[in-house]
């Protein structure tokens, strides 16, 4: 039973993961898509009777849409309550330990970096961002849709979140 199941699935995955990393390419970039292509195959892989389903495939693409709308759901809500101020704590007092006040010039100065390397437009809706300027302004100032400006936010908050780990 157990080998018929690892088949069925090393056959889907072969027959399939090129179409779902092209696809979830498309959708989401090519920096999640190999996540969500993981995820989707231990979906299929914790399904129980998964030789009984009729139609692996389009269970396989089922799956493949939940991942992209769950995705979409948390990173627009990511970039809807997280601000970029955010991501480092408040300024430590003057009577702060000296290694808080190291730490936190450590953090900050890996921040600026890494908004240094950002691409220009994304660097310049972060910088809005950081203005308190809502996603509807920035895009009305610098003429892109708001689906533009919430990818360059959600790019911005992932390398300034990779640069502070």
């Amino acid at each position: 039973m157990f080998d018929d199941k690892k088949s069925l699935i090393r056959d889907l995955f072969e027959r399939n993961h090129r179409a779902m990393l092209r696809y979830f390419t498309r959708k989401v970039g090519r920096e999640a898509a190999p996540d969500l292509l993981h995820d989707a195959f231990v979906r299929v892989l914790r399904r129980d009777q998964l030789e009984a389903i009729a139609d692996p495939p389009a269970l396989l693409q089922k799956i493949a849409l939940n991942l992209v709308r769950d995705f979409m759901r948390k990173r627009k809500t990511e970039i809807a309550h997280l601000r970029p101020r955010e991501l480092l704590d408040d300024a430590p007092s003057e009577e702060a330990a000296p290694e808080d006040r190291l730490e936190y010039q450590r953090q900050s100065r890996l921040l600026d970096a890494a908004v240094d390397l950002l691409p220009p437009r994304c660097r310049e809706v972060f910088e809005l961002s950081m203005e308190d300027m809502t996603v509807g302004q920035i895009a009305a100032r610098l003429g892109v849709s708001d689906r533009m400006v919430r990818k360059h936010l959600a790019h911005a908050m992932r390398v300034c979140r990779a640069a502070l780990d």
